[in-house]
């Protein structure tokens, strides 16, 4: 029962900015506010490393990654897109993300799954993506 319990509550981490909609929640039982939140940082900063090698900006603040779930066990799992289905590093892309998020202090398995719904639009950027592309 205190397992229901526990995987019933989840708390969003409010580490990343406002800018776009990527998704973080872990369990609230398995970590302190502080860890999380600490966590949750490094893991953004680990997906801040990962570029998209045709566009100059990387792909978290280009709004490619939908959704990071933090588990109780510290697996994590990542919901990310591509700018185009047809993109060529579309089979490569995901194991960057993957080895990038496992180099976190702290984290243990990571899952990356490749999502086209909802398709990517230029307005999941972020306003620092935007500048960095000329995008206005």
């Amino acid at each position: 029962m205190m397992d229901d319990m526990a995987q019933a509550e989840t708390r969003e981490a409010q580490a990343i900015d406002d800018d776009h909609a990527t998704e973080v929640q872990a369990s609230a039982t398995g970590f302190s506010p502080e860890e999380l939140q600490q966590l949750t940082d490094d893991i953004v900063g680990a997906l801040k490393t990962v570029y998209d090698p045709e566009i100059p900006c990387d792909i978290y603040e280009l709004g490619l990654i939908y959704k990071v779930d933090i588990e109780d066990d510290r697996s994590v799992k990542i919901d990310m897109t591509l700018t185009a289905p047809g993109c060529p590093v579309a089979g490569e892309m995901p194991g960057w993300v993957e080895n990038a998020v496992n180099s976190v202090s702290g984290v243990g398995s990571v899952e990356v799954t490749m999502v086209f719904d909802p398709p990517w639009t230029p307005d999941r950027m972020s306003e620092e993506a935007k500048v960095a592309l000329n995008w206005y």
